[in-house]
């Protein structure tokens, strides 16, 4: 028996497709800052903050998903500081990244007792960034000094 040959339409299929497979895959655009909230954080939040205001994790599934969550709520921080070179917007994004980490670290110990500062965390630093940054969501109070 003798060795296949590639046909001449192969061939030809192979040269055309050539120049498209040597070219590098384009790189994804980052996500604006309304698909990051959107998303990825606040869904990432609301199911942290689920799971631990309603006594903690209760099977494997709960840890599984706080490690999603809290790595979701990390690496969108991460994102975050990418947006923006400004100092404040950093360290606001810093307080999210810090949090997120240790929820990330609690979830992976199945730290039950570690996970119930995070909500009050969480919610500072959400807190902290949408008032700076987000003042049509926390007016200044009347006279415009808190």
């Amino acid at each position: 028996m003798f060795p296949r040959t590639p046909t001449l339409a192969a061939g030809l299929t192979l040269v055309a497709l050539a120049p498209r497979l040597l070219l590098p895959q384009a790189v994804a655009q980052s996500p604006t800052m309304k698909q990051l909230m959107l998303d990825l954080i606040h869904p990432a939040s609301n199911d942290l903050l689920l799971i631990v205001s309603r006594g903690g994790p209760a099977s494997e599934k709960d840890w599984s998903s706080l490690r999603h969550s809290a790595l979701t709520l990390q690496q969108s921080a991460d994102a975050l500081m990418n947006q923006n070179a400004a100092p404040a917007w950093r360290q606001s994004a810093k307080l999210l990244s810090d949090v997120a980490s240790d929820a990330y670290s609690a979830a992976q110990a199945k730290d039950a007792r570690a996970l119930q500062s995070i909500p009050t965390r969480l919610d500072a630093a959400c807190t902290n960034c949408h008032k700076q940054f987000r003042p049509n969501v926390f007016p200044p109070p009347e006279g415009g000094v808190e």
